[in-house]
């Protein structure tokens, strides 16, 4: 498509990289029949090829956008199912992106919004805030028809966050084969820090030395959505820091993340950051489950008849390309693995939950309705945020695909877990 940015306009490298990608958008429309909110909502401007319009329009005229705008764009998900299906490779996240930051420097929102979201953008990157939250929360949960919506959304959705649980560290290792970072974020360690846990042990079972690596405690991710470009690069830029901090004697063979929604953010880290260090640290990130399907070498076992339902998270699937990892993994240790018809989104995505509380709830609705048709024992998710929406609609265990993996290596049981008895 023609575009007509000024010359001035594209000195900068962010306006340079979205003019490329509206350059290259035909407006075919495959995108339109993979969006959900499109699928959901039926208005072109709910869709990729319409949000790619408004973009165009506000980035090119630098408009104050309207407030009409500002809700198309805002109920875009991320989930990048349209990245997938683009036959001309438009990379549609540099466009969101730039469009976010272009409307939270625009303060156009109602003041209430603003605050929400501010809130939003302080405490989840900081554990200390977050657990304080999550605990006041739960307390007022009762009440918070009292608050005003915005507010309400907010507190149920902390209320029904998991609840951590304390498991064993790994054994000391005797002999390291590799030296791995491990990546900590920010709302999994305080809702589901067993995750990390269960991940260092299986690493340790492979002579694998995992280095926890945190930064401010947040990759940025959760800022970046938000469209808060500079507390999301000064969590980002922290994160850099430590990890190369880290690497005076020798780099680590890997960045694993046990979150994809992180995963997805850190490995775009070149673009947003623009250093050699940030680059070279996106090229290395991996999902700890892809990982540990091309290390782990153990033969296909025979099926020991427990169903593990198996949610792909948006991250995974569009941006890490690893999806397909985590199920190959459990069919080999025994496991059924069940994968739903839908592979949308389920709703989740960062803290749309709480900022789009009724389309968010439909897709839930979708999402646990196609998982329960599959009559699980477990549901699995890689991502801290896909598995918090989905647990807090079933009744069926919903647990990390690692904790399986640490499960099925003689590992330590996941509590909700120990009702089922694995065949060996």
């Amino acid at each position: 498509m023609r575009t007509n940015f000024k010359p001035e306009q594209l000195e900068d490298p962010k306006l340079k990289a979205a003019d490329a990608q509206l350059r290259s958008c035909v407006h075919c429309g495959i995108c339109t029949a993979t969006c959900p909110t499109y699928n959901i909502l039926r208005d072109e401007r709910d869709g990729p090829r319409g949000r790619i319009q408004l973009i165009q329009q506000m980035l090119e005229q630098d408009l104050k956008p309207s407030l009409q705008t500002v809700a198309h764009l805002d109920r875009c998900l991320s989930c990048l199912a349209c990245v997938s299906a683009c036959p001309a490779g438009v990379n549609y996240p540099r466009l969101i992106d730039t469009a976010r930051n272009h409307i939270e420097r625009s303060n156009v929102r109602p003041l209430l919004d603003q605050l929400v979201r501010r809130a939003l953008g302080t405490i989840l990157p900081h554990r200390r805030l977050l657990s304080l939250l999550v605990s006041l929360a739960r307390l007022v949960s009762p009440l918070r028809s009292l608050a005003p919506r915005q507010f309400s959304t907010m507190i149920d959705a902390a209320a029904k966050l998991p609840r951590p649980a304390k498991t064993p560290e790994p054994q000391a290792i005797s002999a390291t084969t590799m030296r791995i970072a491990l990546h900590k974020g920010c709302v999994q360690e305080v809702v589901a820090p067993q995750f990390t846990s269960a991940a260092r042990r299986v690493l340790a079972k492979l002579g694998i030395e995992a280095e926890c690596v945190e930064g401010t405690g947040c990759c940025g991710a959760l800022n970046h959505h938000l469209g808060q470009e500079r507390p999301a690069h000064r969590h980002a830029q922290a994160l850099v820091r430590d990890i190369t901090d880290r690497e005076t004697e020798a780099p680590f063979a890997h960045v694993l993340t046990t979150t994809s929604g992180c995963g997805a953010v850190i490995r775009d880290f070149g673009f947003q950051l623009g250093s050699p260090e940030a680059r070279s640290i996106g090229e290395r990130t991996r999902d700890v489950m892809d990982f540990l399907q091309e290390k782990l070498n153990v033969p296909q076992r025979a099926s020991n008849s427990i169903r593990v339902a198996y949610h792909k998270p948006c991250s995974l699937q569009h941006a890490m390309k690893s999806a397909d990892a985590g199920p190959a993994l459990l069919r080999r240790l025994g496991f059924e693995v069940l994968e739903p018809d839908d592979q949308s989104c389920c709703g989740s995505a960062g803290v749309y939950n709480v900022l789009q509380p009724d389309i968010a709830r439909m897709l839930q609705q979708q999402k646990t309705d196609a998982l329960r048709s599959l009559k699980p024992d477990i549901i699995v998710s890689g991502n801290i945020g896909c598995l918090a929406q989905i647990a807090s609609a079933m009744d069926v265990p919903v647990v990390h695909p690692v904790e399986v993996v640490d499960w099925a290596l003689d590992g330590y049981v996941p509590e909700s877990l120990r009702h089922l008895r694995l065949l060996r």
